[in-house]
C-alpha cells in the first residue's frame, strides 16, 4: 500500500488535524492507565503468590482484582492495536488489487467496523445497565466494571476506525515505523 509522506499527513485539512490530535491525546491516556493496570496486575499477582506459598494465607479478592485488571487491560489496548493495524485480518485477495482499490476497499472496511464497533458499543451499555446492581463476590463494587472496558474500548475503536476510514489507513503508518 501506498505511504503518505510527512507532507501529506501534515496536508491533512485542519478538522482531521484537530481530530488526530484528539485521538493522540485519548491514546495517551488510555496508555498510561494500561499501563498502571498491568503493572498493578503483575505486583498483585507476585504479593499473592508471596502470600499463598511462603505465608500459607491468602489475600481474597486478590484473584478478582487481578483478574479485573487483566479484562481492562486487554480492552484498553485493542484501539491501539487498531491504530497500529495489527488486528488480525485475512488479505488474500485484498492484497492481488491494486493500490488505488486496495484503500478504497480498506476504507470501506474501516467505515463497516466503525459501525460494528458502535453497535457492539450501544449493546455494552445494556449490559452494564442490567448488571449495575450486581455486586463481585468479593468486592463490594459493580460487576459492571468489567463491562465498562468494552464500552471503552468500543468507542475508542470508533473514533479510530472512523478517522482512518475517512484519512485513509495509512495515516499513522510513518509515526509508528519511527
Amino acid at each position: 500500500m501506498k505511504e503518505f509522506s510527512d507532507k501529506q499527513v501534515d496536508q491533512l485539512n485542519p478538522g482531521l488535524q484537530f481530530y488526530k490530535a484528539a485521538l493522540e491525546r485519548i491514546d495517551r491516556a488510555t496508555a498510561k492507565v494500561l499501563i498502571t493496570s498491568m503493572g498493578l496486575m503483575a505486583i498483585l499477582v507476585c504479593v499473592q503468590v508471596f502470600f499463598r506459598y511462603v505465608l500459607s494465607s491468602s489475600i481474597d479478592w486478590a484473584d478478582e482484582m487481578s483478574r479485573l485488571m487483566f479484562v481492562w487491560s486487554m480492552f484498553l489496548a485493542i484501539p491501539h492495536g487498531v491504530r497500529a493495524g495489527v488486528h488480525v485480518g485475512i488479505d488474500v485477495l485484498v492484497k492481488n488489487l491494486n493500490p488505488t482499490n486496495e484503500r478504497n476497499l480498506a476504507r470501506v472496511m474501516l467505515a463497516g467496523s466503525s459501525i460494528l464497533a458502535l453497535i457492539i458499543f450501544y449493546n455494552g451499555v445494556i449490559v452494564v445497565v442490567q448488571k449495575w446492581d450486581e455486586l463481585m463476590p468479593t468486592i463490594d463494587i459493580t460487576a459492571s466494571v468489567y463491562y465498562i472496558p468494552v464500552l471503552i474500548a468500543m468507542l475508542h475503536s470508533f473514533l479510530h476506525l472512523l478517522f482512518l476510514a475517512i484519512a485513509g489507513p495509512e495515516v499513522w503508518q510513518e509515526e509508528e515505523q519511527s
